[in-house]
């Protein structure tokens, strides 16, 4: 039988639409097992300066429609430390903390890991990243409301984009990774999609724009991943403005508007279901894990293996965007 009693979670790195439903969950999922929980604001920040406070089954009402995250986030310098994180391990002693959740990405579930180890407190990890870049789950908290939130925006600049036969350079998120370019592309009908994992043929790309679109295309929308190699959205178009002075080019960098607003559905069930399965598995002695979702069934990932593994993009996506840019 477990020996936790109480345990804190935290929100750190880059928030992401659903957080505050898996708090809501990780917190009822805490009090319908019996046990205390606080909340950590400022994520390992808080540790640090000992914000915590204890949170009742009324703390997380009304939450689960609410993006960004009730308990804040920040990146935390002074964890990096020896003596940073021996503030907070001493902090959660104070505390009576047993155990940790942290919802997060990779630079959460690197810190935890270490942490984990310096002190042998069990930590799980909740995936929570609009990027969907973590290997041992297919989907990350965040990632369906940004995608959605991609596609709308993008809808809109088509618009205007066929209206003066323009063509879109539209920027993005994903510095590492291109999972949310490559959807939102497919799914807005992008003419072409530029991710940092494939490198760009500019060469192709302009064979595209001096043939294809100068034939078929009244307007046209590429879209960019903020890590492409070439330098994001605005060094494509202005190279592409030089060499094809003929086309009226626009860039547009979507930034932070991705990572806001009410999550979907789908991320408030997944996040739901990660909340509830990290107080599960904390329970069940598990430590040093990311809880993640693998063919719609809980899956538990050591953090080595989560860190460590990259997680590649669907090659049968890749070759789709091929044919329906034609």
């Amino acid at each position: 039988m477990s020996s936790i009693k109480c345990v804190g979670v935290l929100t750190s790195g880059g928030d992401a639409p659903g957080m505050n439903a898996a708090i809501r969950a990780v917190v009822r999922g805490c009090i319908y097992n019996n046990l205390k929980v606080f909340g950590i604001k400022k994520g390992y920040q808080g540790l640090i300066n000992d914000e915590m406070e204890e949170m009742f089954s009324k703390s997380v009402s009304n939450i689960i429609q609410t993006g960004g995250t009730i308990l804040k986030s920040a990146r935390s310098m002074d964890f990096k430390t020896e003596e940073g994180r021996k503030k907070a391990y001493e902090n959660l002693q104070n505390r009576g903390v047993d155990a940790l959740v942290v919802i997060g990405g990779d630079g959460t579930f690197t810190g935890a890991r270490i942490f984990g180890q310096e002190y042998d407190i069990p930590i799980v990890g909740i995936p929570g990243t609009i990027d969907n870049d973590l290997y041992g789950t297919d989907y990350t908290i965040g990632y369906d409301t940004a995608l959605n939130t991609v596609v709308e925006a993008v809808d809109k600049i088509r618009d205007t984009a066929t209206a003066h036969s323009r063509l879109f350079f539209i920027e993005v998120m994903g510095r590492d990774a291109g999972f949310l370019a490559l959807r939102s592309g497919i799914a807005s009908g992008a003419e072409a999609i530029l991710v940092p994992e494939i490198k760009t043929d500019y060469t192709q790309l302009d064979s595209f724009l001096h043939n294809e679109y100068r034939k078929t295309k009244s307007s046209s929308i590429v879209l960019v991943a903020e890590g492409d190699e070439i330098g994001g959205a605005i060094k494509i178009a202005e190279r592409v403005g030089k060499d094809h002075p003929e086309y009226d080019v626009r860039v547009t960098i979507l930034g932070h508007i991705q990572r806001g607003g009410s999550p979907s559905a789908f991320d408030r069930v997944v996040a739901s279901q990660l909340g509830v399965a990290a107080v599960a598995a904390l329970l069940d002695d598990q430590r040093n894990i990311m809880v993640g979702l693998s063919e719609r069934k809980v899956v538990h990932t050591p953090f080595n293996q989560a860190l460590k593994n990259k997680k590649a993009l669907n090659p049968q996506l890749l070759e789709l965007t091929n044919i329906l840019s034609i």
